[in-house]
Parts: structure tokens; sequence; C-alpha cells
């Protein structure tokens, strides 16, 4: 991996609750995102990986570490680098029904974006633009732009929210759920387009997701997480093609297996070996062990 990282989080936590019973919602959290490739953050309900995607787009402020754009710490008071920051990461949303505010329509969408970030075009430029962004992600501008979200399938509206990312010429997206809410049967054009807009515009892309197939399908790098820290982590084949840490293994054992059958004796051996597990995997785990050139674990204790 030759290119320098566009972003990165050194040793970020996140804290709630009371100093003396702090709740991690992330620990120590490192991880760097290169321009051309796309890093899978994967793990169960309630392991972080929304919180992550909140420090990034900053809504959350670390209490512990930094956020790094383009190897630069990114503090508070700069407004300049803040500003270009916000243009720079750009996140699309689980929900396409919730994103898109109803009383506008596709062009107002696409344009307001421009506005804001693009002032120097004139009228007949955002024209142009909003077509082309619509061309991008396979929607016609003659039938899309002057409809209101509530025309358009689930599918489409989370195609808008992508260009509307795309409207301010971002450097990373942030993809967080992008296909969970969507039928299955569109699932896979959207993760083309993801895979074909970090190709062509050389984006770097967080892909946040507890579907382990979708996160193989477009992913070179993958974080497993839970209870707030990344486990293993590494080359997807690797990761996915030998898992090390317990909890990895435990993610695909939960992949449906029309053929594996539990008696009543051995669900209950497998719900114990889950809570312990759970357990051990969160606790902290400072210890990092490389098990290849691009694969690492963190050792459960004991």
């Amino acid at each position: 991996m030759t290119a320098d990282p566009i972003l990165a989080l050194d040793n970020v936590s996140k804290i709630f609750g009371r100093a003396d019973k702090p709740v991690y919602a992330t620990r120590e959290l490192s991880f760097a995102l290169h321009p051309g490739r796309t890093m899978a953050l994967v793990g169960e309900s309630g392991s972080g990986k929304t919180t992550a995607a909140r420090l990034i787009m900053r809504e959350y402020h670390p209490d512990a570490g930094r956020l790094l754009f383009h190897g630069m710490p990114l503090g508070k008071g700069d407004a300049r680098a803040i500003r270009a920051y916000r243009a720079s990461v750009q996140m699309i949303f689980q929900d396409p029904f919730a994103s898109l505010n109803p009383a506008h329509t596709i062009r107002y969408h696409l344009e307001r974006p421009l506005r804001l970030h693009q002032r120097a075009l004139d009228k007949m430029q955002r024209q142009a633009a909003v077509e082309e962004l619509l061309t991008r992600v396979k929607l016609d501008p003659g039938l899309i732009i002057d409809k209101y979200p509530h025309e358009l399938s689930g599918g489409q509206r989370q195609r808008i929210s992508i260009a509307r990312a795309l409207a301010v010429n971002p450097q990373v997206i942030v993809a967080d759920e992008p296909t969970s809410m969507l039928d299955v049967s569109v699932r896979l054009g959207i993760l083309n387009l993801l895979n074909a807009m970090k190709t062509e515009l050389d984006l770097a892309l967080l892909y946040i997701t507890h579907d382990i197939a979708t996160a193989r399908y477009v992913a070179e790098d993958i974080m497993v997480m839970y209870a707030g820290q990344i486990v293993e982590w590494g080359a997807v084949d690797s990761v996915l093609g030998d898992p090390q840490h317990p909890y990895t293994r435990l993610l695909l054992s939960a992949v449906p297996d029309p053929d594996r059958r539990l008696d009543d004796s051995r669900f209950s051996d497998e719900l114990d070996r889950i809570e312990i597990i759970r357990r051990q995997s969160a606790l902290p785990q400072p210890a990092v062990r490389q098990l290849g050139d691009n694969h690492f674990i963190r050792p459960m204790p004991g």
C-alpha cells in the first residue's frame, strides 16, 4: 500500500457515562483510509461501528487520541480546515427514506451542496452538474430531477444519497449500512455503484456493516469490532479465509447454514460458548500480534 492515507484515527477513544463507571464506545481505535481502497468495519449491533462513523463525521469529539487528515491533526479551532474537511468527508446513511427531505425535489437535494461548496457555479453550471451527478449514479435526469423522494423507490433514493455525497467532490465516503434497508434484488446494484465510484474517483471508502458477505464483496481490507475494540483486522481474504480471533469465528459461524442443525443440548452448549467469547472479547485487549503481511489480532486475555 504505497499511497499515503487520506484519513486516519490514532488511538481514538470515546467514553460515555460517569467518570467512576466509564463506558467505552470506542477504545484506542486506530485505522487509516487510503485512496482507491475500501475498508469494511464489521460487527454486531452495539459494537461501536456507528460511534466510529460519528467520530469521523465530527458529530463526536474524541476523549483521547487524534483524528488525522492528510497527516495533520484536526483540531477544533481552525474553521478553514474544518470546512475543507467537511467537504472532503461525506456520509451515505443507512435509511434512504429518512435521509432525504420529503418537502423538496431531487433538484433541490443535489443543488444545495453545490451552492454551499461550489459557490462559483452559476445557474446553468449547477443544472449541468446535477444532471451529471444523476447520470453517474445511473438515473435518468429527465425522469428524476423534478420528482420528490416519495415518488422514488428505496434503491433510487439511495442512489440520490450517493449523488449528493459526490456533489462536493469528496475524498472519503463513509457508508453506514447503505444496503441494509433495501430489497435484496437492488442491493447488488448499490454495491457495484460503490465499487465503481471508488475506482473511478480514487475515493477512500469506509463500509460499515454487519453483513460479512457484502463486506467481502466490496472491501480490500476489513476490521472486526466488538465492545469498541478492533479485535482482528487485515486483508479481507486473510481475515475471513483464516479467522484467528474467537469473536471473528463467532461472527462467521452466525451466517445461516441450512445444513447445520442443533439439538437442544448442543444449542445450550453453544449459547454458553458464545457468552464466554463475548465476555472475554469485551475486556481490554492491548496486545497486538501480527499473523501475516496484512493480518493482525488482539488475542483475548488468558
